[in-house]
């Protein structure tokens, strides 16, 4: 996998453009797009309670899981930040695709941020650290403007690999009419089944509560488990095992273990660390969609113990 800690520093364009450092010190201004998002849709979601229906319920649980657990957990990072499998290439940009409706950015975007995370975990440079404030690496980390050059830049030096697939530019460019296209089906299908009240419920539990929900569990892994928890693994950082980011995070919480085994499939070592997203992968497995899975720190398809 392409380490762009070994870019030459001194002769990169990428580096001339990109900003050199993250964090709180970094801040110069606002990205309006992001925080208009972010914002506009926890104000959606806070009209729930209001349009509450048990169909609704039942939309937003089924894509909290599917977007979260096969969107954001297997496809944006286990698959395309660290290559813990292999798989075709439709299914490939299926996952890529789920990650985006979960509501978190594009592909090449979330991948770039993890791997600098990665590369400079709890240092300077790392865009989330909670060393900056529990809130900063939980929300805020994603409010600093950057221009379109200095987050080309970014993408070419953090994810040179993805940045030439022509597929997932095409998802970073379309990724609000995904959105509106997910939305709009929702409200058509309540509305054509139970009225407006169900297709405005529909619309609500099923996009805004529910990109709410994965929103959170997600940057919990950034801040929580930074802060609180147990290590297997003595890390150069401050991740931690946190039981219960595992279970809403589908086996991202089990995080010091993670840092620990980067490219490992399998983020729970031990026998009570249940890994939701794994299981998926070892489905995939076995159904023949997914190869060259790292099950261990030992490699692909070894069946060595990564923890006693």
């Amino acid at each position: 996998m392409h380490d762009p800690r070994e870019c030459d520093e001194t002769g990169s364009h990428d580096l001339a453009v990109e900003p050199r450092q993250d964090g709180v010190g970094a801040v110069s201004g606002l990205d309006w797009p992001v925080l208009i998002w972010i914002v506009g849709v926890h104000l959606a979601a806070l009209t729930a309670p209001f349009c509450f229906s048990w169909s609704g319920l039942a939309i937003c649980l089924t894509l909290y899981y599917v977007t979260g657990s096969f969107g954001v957990c297997m496809g944006y990072h286990r698959l395309l930040t660290h290559g813990s499998f292999a798989t075709s290439q439709p299914v490939r940009m299926f996952f890529a695709w789920l990650g985006g409706v979960s509501g978190e950015g594009s592909a090449l975007l979330w991948v770039a941020n993890h791997r600098k995370h990665h590369a400079f975990s709890d240092q300077d440079g790392d865009p989330h650290t909670p060393r900056d404030g529990g809130l900063w690496s939980h929300i805020l980390w994603m409010f600093p403007n950057r221009t379109p050059a200095e987050l080309a830049a970014h993408i070419s030096r953090w994810a040179p690999d993805l940045d030439r697939e022509r597929g997932l530019h095409f998802l970073q460019n379309t990724f609000l009419l995904w959105h509106v296209l997910i939305g709009s089906a929702l409200m058509a299908g309540g509305w054509l089944l139970g009225g407006p009240q169900l297709g405005i419920s529909w619309l609500v539990w099923g996009l805004a509560l529910r990109m709410v929900i994965v929103f959170h569990v997600t940057w919990l892994v950034n801040s929580a488990s930074h802060m609180w928890g147990y290590r297997n693994y003595e890390t150069t950082d401050d991740s931690r095992n946190l039981w219960w980011v595992g279970l809403l995070a589908f086996g991202e919480g089990w995080h010091n273990n993670h840092h620990a085994y980067q490219r490992m499939a399998r983020h729970g070592h031990r026998w009570w660390e249940f890994d939701a997203t794994y299981l998926g992968i070892l489905t995939l497995e076995k159904l023949g969609l997914a190869w060259n899975v790292v099950h261990t720190p030992y490699g692909k398809n070894s069946r060595e113990k990564a923890a006693n």
